[in-house]
């Protein structure tokens, strides 16, 4: 039995509807960025609002984007061990990744090759799952001495060249060696130390957030 025409007219518009619908509210889902790091992102000695994924959050809202920084900093892991907990830590639902690891590789003197070949495997696989990086950079200790710097230090700029992330040279810039900005164990940033990496580290966070957009 053949379909009136106006019959017809309100299914297409309906259909018509219902696209635009699901169009608009996917173009209206937040980014989720996923921050895999140690105790640096999981801010030992401060309140869950004053970490640096609470702050990264509130201040890329505060410039208008649409997103939620999951918090998957372990205190005390390594490059190795964020390697190990990679898949489970950066789920199906990750849209970018801040890779913010090895500190603790460097304050234990870890031979800079295992920590090269750990974050080597780390972004392989992110690259393999096509997400943006920000790859957070770190320095080795002065104390550690001058050949420790020269093979550790230049990790991250020739990994972040060779898979083509975003790198942010130094996550505790601004911050590192200044007591005004750490907690009494002179090492962890206090909720003003935060502020001051999530303000140094937003216009690099916002490129990566740039290529999800033109994922999209």
């Amino acid at each position: 039995m053949p379909v009136p025409i106006q019959s017809l007219s309100r299914i297409v518009g309906a259909l018509c509807w219902l696209v635009a619908g699901c169009t608009a509210q996917a173009a209206e889902e937040p980014v989720q960025i996923v921050a895999l790091g140690d105790s640096l992102t999981a801010g030992p000695g401060l309140e869950a609002s004053k970490t640096f994924p609470v702050r990264l959050e509130s201040a890329l809202r505060a410039r208008g984007h649409a997103v939620t920084v999951v918090d998957a900093g372990v205190s005390g892991d390594t490059s190795r061990d964020g390697l190990a907990r990679l898949d489970w830590s950066v789920g199906a639902e990750a849209d970018a990744v801040i890779v913010e690891l090895g500190a603790n590789d460097a304050l234990r003197g870890t031979d800079p090759d295992i920590t090269r070949t750990a974050l080597d495997a780390i972004l392989a696989r992110l690259a393999d799952r096509g997400l943006p990086v920000v790859l957070a950079g770190m320095l080795a200790p002065p104390n550690l001495g001058a050949d420790y710097a020269t093979a550790f230090n230049p990790i991250y700029p020739e990994l972040a060249d060779k898979y083509g992330v975003v790198l942010y040279p130094f996550f505790l810039d601004g911050v590192a060696g200044d007591s005004r900005y750490n907690l009494k164990d002179g090492m962890h940033p206090n909720a003003e130390g935060v502020d001051i990496i999530v303000e140094r580290i937003l216009p690099t966070v916002e490129a990566v957030l740039a290529r999800v957009d033109e994922s999209r």
